[in-house]
């Protein structure tokens, strides 16, 4: 029989071959899935892994979508490299949505470029004032992070949704609850013509290489993750662990807040009630996926990207519920989790005894 056993020390192959193990069981486990729901599974494993990389217009749609899960999942990682657990990206998305597009709508025919700037940076503070909501009620009151950051989700969709359906109104869209478009002034510059890829997807990239900097090579970084799993230690080396906790959820939520600026300034152009896009809860698994490092976070936004798109078109093209995006996100989530059991267990084969 098999049996676990327990390693003297973590396994460093299996803790970068747990998450591609991890994938070929959520691949099976949707196989059966499709079968179950007597779809083809080669045409449904086709709808998630070939059609979003078939043609440049789907790269680029494949692109759009993973800059958002980017943005957010850099975030996390120094949250979650600080032992700081912040749950509620997606209330800080969306509440740097809604700051940008109030900083977009001030824009008229006669308002300069200048504008971009204004919304990102707008989309950036939205993000971190929620996020220090959080900071503040664990700093100040020892309240818990992970229930106070995930119920302000919510309080951010009751906001967006009082603000679309009232005073942010468009009078002129036939009683939708949507905002005006906004100005073309207003929108992010885009890579390229015939392409939604923006100029995000740059400033992803350049998140990517400057979180690497700082967690890995400069001493703040440092400190910053000592501050956060050890605090007496970090008090005895002289790093302080409040600030650990202030600068996690600031650069957390400014993050977050900069993926809901450039998505209400780019693919969407206005705000609506289905600016929430479950970007800041997949932005979770993204960060594990990765491996909470940087460049392993590039492919596992890829890959979840990939998951949102071919659950779009499995829904259009084959009849199945658009839940089932959300079922291929937990099913590699829950295989990530049961594979890492291998980093710190080894399979032994123990022969029973009569």
């Amino acid at each position: 029989m098999l049996k676990l056993e327990l390693r003297p020390q973590d396994s460093k192959v299996w803790r970068y071959a747990s998450p591609l193990l991890a994938l070929v069981i959520t691949v099976a486990l949707g196989i059966g899935l499709f079968v179950l729901l007597g779809k083809d599974p080669v045409r449904g494993l086709q709808m998630f892994f070939w059609e979003p990389l078939k043609s440049a217009y789907a790269l680029g749609e494949l692109m759009v979508k993973a800059t958002p899960l980017l943005v957010i999942a850099l975030g996390l990682a120094v949250c979650y490299r600080s032992n700081v657990w912040n749950i509620g990206a997606e209330g800080q998305f969306v509440m740097g949505a809604v700051a940008a597009g109030g900083v977009a709508m001030l824009a008229d025919k006669e308002t300069g470029r200048w504008i971009v700037v204004a919304v990102v940076l707008a989309g950036v503070a939205g993000g971190m004032f929620w996020a220090s909501i959080t900071a503040w009620l664990r700093d100040k009151f020892h309240a818990n992070e992970i229930l106070v950051s995930l119920m302000l989700v919510y309080v951010a969709d009751m906001v967006l949704g009082y603000l679309v359906y009232g005073p942010w109104k468009d009078p002129a869209g036939y009683n939708f609850p949507q905002t005006k478009t906004f100005e073309a002034v207003t929108q992010i510059p885009r890579l390229m013509s015939g392409s939604r890829v923006s100029v995000g997807l740059i400033l992803a990239l350049i998140g990517v290489a400057a979180v690497w900097i700082f967690l890995f090579r400069t001493r703040a970084g440092f400190a910053q993750q000592v501050g956060g799993l050890a605090p007496a230690a970090a008090r005895y080396a002289g790093f302080s662990s409040r600030r650990a906790l202030w600068t996690a959820l600031l650069v957390s939520g400014g993050a977050a807040g900069l993926a809901g600026a450039l998505e209400v300034a780019g693919p969407l152009g206005q705000l609506t009630p289905y600016v929430p896009a479950g970007y800041g809860f997949a932005a979770i698994i993204v960060a594990y996926v990765g491996r909470l490092h940087p460049v392993g976070m590039v492919f596992s936004a890829v890959l979840m990207s990939m998951f949102y798109i071919g659950g779009e078109l499995a829904q259009s093209r084959m009849g199945l519920p658009k839940s089932i995006t959300g079922v291929f996100q937990g099913l590699l989530l829950f295989s990530l989790l049961a594979c890492d059991t291998l980093v710190a267990y080894r399979l032994r084969w123990q022969s029973r005894r009569v």
